[in-house]
């Protein structure tokens, strides 16, 4: 049973969301990201592949994603899912705020069937990505397995994240793939978690 005090201090927490629109000459999004979601996504964008991901990153992480975004595909999928990867990783930004009180850091491990991926995550405000994968396939239907590298590294910049993303093994690309981005979610959601040991930001800087 909560305390009247208790369900005050939930009510004036503030909400750690954000959204964006961003329009260019390759393509028009419309995001909208909630840290401390149930695990809602909608999403409506021209690459199927990417849909799928992004649901399996927003019901692992317990997120709330709504994204809607239309580009130039009869190119290739990349504007797309690069541009993707830059609107959530600034909404991210946005959402966290002054980082005060958070987990800060965490490393996921995932397995999916045959393959295991690691993530590792700092929000630490120092944008850097170290990627280690090789899948056998180059596609997973229509989709280039090199986007995923596009849309993380992306995804880091924005955020100012350190992130590190390890596939260990595998046999099968989907699962490969899967593996990260559901280990992308569940990390994200440890190290945006709020911990009440925490004063102020978990840094001796003072600031993240």
């Amino acid at each position: 049973m909560t305390t009247d005090a208790t369900e005050a201090t939930e009510a004036n927490a503030p909400r750690r969301e954000g959204q964006i629109t961003r329009k260019t000459n390759e393509t028009d999004i419309q995001l909208a990201f909630n840290i401390d979601g149930t695990g809602q996504s909608k999403l409506e964008t021209d690459v199927p592949f990417l849909n799928h991901m992004l649901d399996l990153f927003t019901k692992h992480g317990q997120f709330d994603l709504t994204v809607k975004a239309k580009g130039d595909i009869e190119i290739d999928d990349h504007h797309t899912v690069e541009d993707i990867g830059i609107c959530l990783g600034a909404v991210i930004q946005e959402a966290l705020g002054d980082k005060k009180g958070i987990k800060r850091y965490a490393s996921v491990f995932v397995p999916m069937d045959e393959a295991l991926a690691q993530v590792v995550i700092d929000l630490s405000n120092r944008p850097h990505f170290e990627y280690r994968a090789e899948y056998p396939s180059s596609q997973v239907g229509s989709f280039s397995t090199e986007l995923v590298h596009e849309f993380l590294w992306k995804l880091a910049l924005e955020a100012r994240m350190t992130l590190h993303v390890i596939v260990h093994y595998g046999q099968n690309t989907h699962h490969m793939i899967e593996a990260v981005f559901k280990a992308l979610g569940r990390a994200l959601d440890e190290a945006t978690r709020i911990d009440p040991r925490v004063s102020g930001v978990p840094s001796t800087k003072g600031v993240l």
